[in-house]
């Protein structure tokens, strides 16, 4: 199974709640589970829960590739433990805390927001992948308008062929534009994936689970 559609207690925005990679996968504490089952099922890599800032809000706290997970210090010092536990951790001393809206990363390599820019060494050096400060629809939070994976990329619908080409250029795949959860472009919110395969809100249509196909690599 390359792909299944979720929601997390009625909510389709699966994918701020867990960051998922070609190692392994974090999402919330409590979820039910037959939605760990499947996410492990799909995504064929070991589920572990965590909070971040006392919220199930992985996805927008956290990011990285399989070399581990990045997030700010202004984490609590339990919640570090806990991810420490079971992968490796670069905590970023900054007063930025969505650390995943900022960031988007596979194992070929990094696009950062500015406002990381100042830890772009401690980024590439951690994740070791080449890191450039880039944008997306003339916006800072590249993380939270692409998900992408070591075969592809999905973003929003306006992003510029300026943007496109260095995302391109920095991950190493091409990028597509689309959609997620029947028209939102924001599409880090509905969709967790990696190389193995993709977890879409239950409101994702037909025709976009095909374009995430596409543009992820599994067709």
């Amino acid at each position: 199974m390359k792909f299944s559609t979720l929601n997390f207690e009625n909510n389709p925005n699966v994918g701020l709640f867990a960051i998922a990679t070609d190692k392994f996968c974090i999402v919330k504490k409590y979820i039910r589970k037959k939605d760990a089952k499947l996410m492990q099922n799909v995504l064929k890599v070991p589920v572990y829960e965590a909070s971040a800032l006392r919220t199930g809000f992985l996805g927008i706290f956290a990011a990285g590739n399989s070399r581990g997970v990045i997030v700010s210090a202004r984490l609590e010092d339990d919640e570090i433990r806990q991810l420490k536990a079971h992968v490796d951790v670069l905590v970023l001393e900054t007063k930025q805390t969505a650390i995943g809206n900022l960031m988007l990363a596979n194992d070929n390599g990094c696009v950062i927001s500015k406002e990381l820019e100042a830890h772009a060494k401690e980024i590439r050096d951690f994740l070791g992948v080449n890191t450039r400060v880039g944008t997306i629809s003339g916006m800072d939070i590249v993380g939270s308008l692409a998900v992408c994976n070591s075969n592809g990329c999905l973003a929003h619908k306006s992003i510029s062929e300026k943007e496109k080409n260095l995302v391109e250029k920095m991950l190493g795949v091409l990028v597509l534009q689309g959609s997620i959860n029947f028209g939102n472009q924001w599409v880090k919110s509905g969709l967790v994936a990696n190389s193995n395969g993709f977890i879409a809100g239950d409101r994702t249509s037909g025709a976009e689970l095909g374009l995430v196909a596409e543009a992820l690599g599994f067709v």
